[in-house]
């Protein structure tokens, strides 16, 4: 069992894993060993995780989720094979979690109050008189 939070637990047996060999450098090993990891869990078919979590799974995931919605995680960060499942495990786990917690309040929309707009008015105003004493003064001689 895969602990998400006290009240989601995932079986293992739910993940797929395929080990694929990794592209980029490695030298003579990237022909020969299969390090990469492609880590699959279909969020539909889960008994445990709760339906608004699993919206929120999908939301996350992104372009990592299929049509059919299955989660596809693609890891080739380190050189060996066990480094690389046990990252896709945590990054899944992540995944979960951050689609657990709940989502964040909504906004209040609230409007400046009277001594702000106030005082911005009085701000703007005295900043144009500001400049509008940098311009050059018409004398009437030099006409």
């Amino acid at each position: 069992m895969i602990f998400i939070t006290p009240r989601i637990s995932i079986d293992e047996a739910e993940l797929s894993e395929s080990f694929v060999r990794a592209s980029g450098a490695g030298g003579q090993n990237v022909n020969k060993v299969s390090t990469a990891v492609e880590l699959r869990f279909s969020i539909w078919e889960n008994q445990t995780i709760p339906y608004e979590v699993k919206t929120r799974l999908i939301a996350l995931g992104g372009r990592r989720v299929t049509q059919e919605g299955v989660l596809v995680l693609f890891v080739q960060t380190h050189r060996t094979q066990d480094m690389n499942r046990k990252e896709a495990r945590e990054r899944f786990v992540t995944l979960v979690q951050k689609a657990a917690a709940p989502p964040p309040p909504p906004r209040i929309k609230t409007k400046p109050t009277y001594g702000a707009v106030k005082r911005r008015l009085v701000a703007k105003s005295i900043r144009a008189t500001v400049k509008s004493n940098r311009q050059k003064v018409n004398d009437p001689e030099d006409d």
